[in-house]
């Protein structure tokens, strides 16, 4: 009979700094100062305009004293007036609110159908998905400025004509930005789409048998959701932009509302 060999020592295994007890666990990084002075200022934009009914302000559309004009007068407006002798602060606070309000009611009206769109697209790989990338590329190939202002013109109608229904011009824009941001929407939302769609799980839910709109709305859609919102943000800075633009060219608001 051989002799009974002795197991072989375990090597030595080198212990997890992080787990030993005592030890210091490394340190998270927080957000930096450059991302607390951006919510800082977001937070005091929209703030301002969401209370400016209760801010110690002028009214926007009435001309202070003249003797009020000037930043460093006492009593004067703090940025002065403009050339109709209007506070301009008021005016900036006011417009913002405005401006903020159609850029978000624009962006969440792109967000449903330009995601609705954009989700099928991604799943649906045949005729239905195609005919939709090529609208989408149609609508991405006319200038967003020019689109704006062909929808708002053709919605306001003639404004020589007072007879009929018209829509409120703030409306009319919310209409025209939000159909500006669809295609922006709706492309992000199908690239993300195409890729979620061929996961394990998609296919593994497809293969017990769950339908079309379950797969969509349980298995891609959650996942597909945060690129939509990081791009619906980077279209609501879009679509004030365009909105100031309109406002130039004379088919916003009707004056003195400011925005």
């Amino acid at each position: 009979m051989t002799a009974p060999t002795t197991p072989p020592a375990p090597e030595a295994v080198e212990a997890d700094p992080h787990l030993v007890e005592g030890a210091e666990l490394p340190k998270k990084k927080g957000f930096g100062f450059g991302f607390w002075l951006s919510v800082g200022w977001l937070a005091l934009i929209i703030g301002s305009a969401a209370l400016a009914d209760f801010l110690p302000l002028n009214d926007p559309n009435e001309e202070v004293a003249v003797k009020q004009f000037g930043p460093f007068q006492s009593g004067g407006p703090i940025l002065g007036a403009d050339g109709n002798g209007r506070d301009l602060l008021a005016r900036v606070i006011y417009g913002a609110r405005l401006s903020l309000v159609i850029a978000f009611c624009a962006v969440m009206l792109g967000f449903i159908i330009g995601g609705t769109l954009g989700l099928l697209s991604g799943y649906f790989r045949n005729w239905v998905g195609n005919s939709l990338v090529s609208l989408f590329d149609v609508l991405l190939a006319i200038p967003q400025l020019v689109l704006a202002l062909s929808l708002v013109s053709i919605l306001k109608g003639d404004p020589n004509i007072d007879e009929g229904f018209k829509l409120p011009v703030t409306l009319i824009l919310i209409i025209a930005l939000g159909v500006v941001s669809i295609p922006l929407l709706a492309r992000i939302t199908r690239a993300s789409t195409l890729a979620w769609s061929q996961r394990d799980f998609v296919t593994a839910a497809r293969a017990q048998g769950a339908t079309h709109g379950r797969i969509l709305w349980r298995e891609v859609l959650p996942n597909v959701l945060p690129a939509m919102g990081s791009i619906a943000l980077l279209g609501m800075a879009i679509a004030i932009v365009a909105e100031g633009g309109l406002a130039i060219l004379g088919a916003s608001v009707e004056p003195p509302t400011a925005t």
